[in-house]
């Protein structure tokens, strides 16, 4: 999510802004189990007067933390069968609205993700393990499948997320490639695209977030922790189900380390 021209007034603008300290972040989270802790860990307060367009289920919540605004957006629960409204469509519509009405600096997508400990064949290690935490380079999807020339290329939907390097470096958290589908299991079709994509995680929600923020130009970070290995022997709902709470405290401590590291902090010093 890079400035366009060197020379261009907009990415002059875009350098004036990466000096200036960050002073409002979007937290975007997918589900309610992963939401609350981080909720609870910073004292947010449900918005008792939505931002959001009447009838739909998005839920913000919102405080200070130290020198930070901190709002944090979920889908809700489905309006008809009363589940996390979770994959690529509900994080699109939340995560759109979230920076219409709240401009913020930053954008962190956090949330639980499927991790490789193998792939391509068993060839190349990619040593995911349960309750890892990536901090995501790129991002693309899946599932998109268009093979037509171009298109193609539209549908990977390919992007680079916010470079951290001194992040990664500080809070020593792993990095790795994100890939995104709306399926919480992996056709084969599925995990060829997952190994063209060089991805270690994979989830249902980054890469709709990060189309999103790069339409609106606002940077964004993508935080994931592994509840299950895909290329594992169990399940993988069996064993997502049977981690996520674990692995959303894993989550939760470290979007805190995160948050601590960006106050006070420009995007450049990220």
């Amino acid at each position: 999510m890079a400035p366009h021209g060197e020379g261009s007034e907009e990415a002059m603008v875009v350098q004036d802004e990466n000096r200036k300290p960050i002073s409002s972040i979007l937290i975007v989270i997918a589900m309610q189990t992963e939401a609350m802790p981080v909720v609870n860990k910073f004292q947010l307060k449900e918005d008792l007067d939505p931002v959001f367009p009447k009838g739909v289920p998005w839920v913000r919540y919102h405080g200070v933390y130290k020198d930070l605004h901190i709002n944090l957006v979920w889908p809700g629960k489905d309006l008809t069968l009363g589940v996390d409204s979770v994959g690529t469509i509900s994080a699109s519509l939340v995560t759109y609205a979230a920076i219409q009405a709240l401009q913020p600096d930053l954008i962190i997508n956090a949330g639980t993700a499927g991790g490789f400990k193998l792939i391509d064949g068993g060839f190349q290690v990619k040593g995911a393990c349960i309750s890892d935490v990536f901090v995501v380079s790129d991002v693309a999807f899946h599932d998109r499948r268009i093979p037509i020339p171009v298109f193609d290329l539209y549908g990977v939907g390919s992007r680079q997320s916010f470079s951290t390097p001194n992040l990664l470096k500080e809070l020593n958290l792993k990095a790795g490639k994100l890939s995104t589908g709306d399926s919480l299991d992996m056709s084969p079709q599925d995990e060829a695209s997952i190994v063209a994509n060089d991805a270690t995680v994979k989830d249902m929600e980054g890469a709709a977030v990060a189309y999103v923020a790069d339409l609106l130009k606002v940077p964004a970070i993508f935080i994931k922790a592994v509840t299950d290995i895909v290329d594992g022997d169990k399940p993988t709902a069996e064993e997502f189900l049977q981690n996520l709470a674990a692995v959303t405290a894993a989550l939760d401590q470290a979007v805190a380390q995160v948050v601590d590291f960006i106050s006070g902090k420009c995007l450049s010093e990220l």
